[in-house]
């Protein structure tokens, strides 16, 4: 390279550090700039308070068959008279009367007695073959045959699972041998479904919506249009440098604020819930991955809600006013985002394409996400499997607030590539856009 080109490129990374530079300092001297980082903060935290309550609650389980009680009154639980042979219904039979050293079993020993069995369920495949007769009512030696599999698959005493029913779906049809994983340990279901949920919701509306578009909605709309307006931006113009390369080292130097913020909120957040979520080992290391989709996420949605909201503030000196109502619509995007993901209008949105990526991390991370919140729903007696009738708690909230990427029979990874892709492409575009209205706007 010549000469004359390094000593281009040497003037053109002088001014890009100058200005970005001078863009953080006035920042970090504004009342404004750490107010807003500190509300983004507490928002955050009391999120992160809500998860470490529920952590922290016992969850009751529930006898969901019923087998904890002693319908007959003869002292033994039904479950324990089912195990031995005996009439539940009668007092005159029951497991004393076979041998009178079997004592009564405690009802709490029938509850949660048939959990299910999470190590042998695959997330992926058409038809899974899966559980295990815990507590031994379905594998008696008085039954037939057909008894033990009254699924009709061929297997004695097991789940069968079949699909996803839709291609990229998250139906599945559960088909139960009688007494198999009937009565699941409810609480450590719950338990674990609200974490899930909980980091879902922390990430996606706290992190890549609350603090991704309310961050740069008061810090970059008058990236441009305040230095304008107090006719500082004659010193920015006083040397050879096009208006598109101020508008774009105005963005760097608030990205230099805002992206490290981020990086400490979502660490701190990776930190309270590796710590504080369920199960026996001290740390949750593999959902780092996820915490790490919603660090990119935001980055991006900052990035791009900060080139428009900057654009708007060029383009009006009330830019704000134009980027309230847009704010409003990513809200309601969000929203809609996790009750219909499969709607066409969300791909007209920033917000639809940064939740993408954190739904794809989690199907990565959590493979078996769709078949968990399967088994809550029906574990607990919903769609009419004639338990009780609702499903597990915990199971709704995180069937809501997980939503399968809606681009097509494509894989999770490539989900997440092509949302990166269109982000980038929206800041690139708004980045262009914004540079030619500055061009032709007049500085005061």
């Amino acid at each position: 390279m010549s000469e004359k080109s390094n000593t281009i490129f040497r003037a053109l990374d002088r001014k890009a550090a100058a200005i970005t530079e001078f863009t953080m300092r006035q920042y970090r001297t504004k009342i404004s700039t750490w107010v807003v980082l500190i509300v983004g903060f507490l928002a955050i935290s009391l999120l992160l308070l809500f998860y470490i309550d529920g952590m922290q609650q016992e969850y009751q389980s529930i006898d969901n068959d019923g087998d904890s009680a002693d319908w007959d009154g003869d002292g033994y639980p039904t479950g324990q008279e089912r195990l031995y042979g005996t009439n539940p219904n009668s007092p005159d039979s029951h497991p004393g009367l076979l041998n009178p050293s079997i004592e009564p079993d405690p009802p709490e020993k029938w509850i949660d007695e048939d959990d299910f069995d999470w190590d042998s369920l695959p997330g992926q495949g058409q038809v899974i073959s899966v559980g295990v007769d815990d507590d031994g009512d379905c594998n008696r030696d008085d039954r037939t045959e057909s008894q033990k599999d009254s699924n009709g698959n061929n297997v004695p005493c097991d789940i069968q699972i079949t699909g996803p029913l839709v291609s990229g779906g998250t139906v599945f049809e559960i088909e139960e041998d009688n007494f198999v994983d009937e009565d699941p340990d409810d609480a450590k279901y719950t338990e674990e479904a609200i974490h899930r949920a909980s980091i879902l919701a922390i990430g996606k509306l706290g992190f890549v919506f609350i603090i991704g578009i309310f961050v740069p909605l008061f810090l970059a709309t008058g990236l441009i249009r305040d230095e304008m307006s107090a006719g500082t931006m004659h010193y920015m113009l006083s040397k050879p440098i096009a208006r598109t390369e101020v508008f774009l080292y105005r963005i760097l130097g608030y990205l230099g604020i805002v992206w490290p913020y981020l990086a400490i909120m979502v660490f701190i957040s990776a930190l309270v819930t590796g710590f504080a979520g369920p199960g026996e080992s001290i740390f949750r290391f593999s959902e780092f991955g996820i915490w790490l989709s919603v660090l990119f996420a935001a980055m991006l949605a900052t990035l791009v809600y900060g080139m428009l909201f900057c654009f708007f503030g060029v383009m009006w000196r009330f830019g704000i006013v134009l980027a309230i109502p847009f704010a409003a619509w990513e809200l309601g995007m969000a929203l809609l985002s996790m009750g219909a993901p499969d709607t066409a209008i969300l791909r007209f949105s920033v917000i639809g394409w940064a939740l993408m990526i954190v739904d794809s991390a989690a199907m990565l991370v959590w493979t078996d996400l769709d078949l968990f919140i399967q088994m809550g729903i029906w574990g607990g007696g919903g769609e009419g499997t004639g338990f009780f009738g609702t499903s597990i708690e915990g199971a709704g909230p995180l069937q809501y607030f997980s939503s399968k990427p809606s681009l097509g029979d494509i894989s999770p990874f490539l989900s997440m590539l092509i949302s990166s892709l269109v982000l980038i492409i929206q800041a690139a575009v708004l980045w262009l856009l914004g540079g030619l209205l500055f061009k032709g706007k007049e500085i005061e």
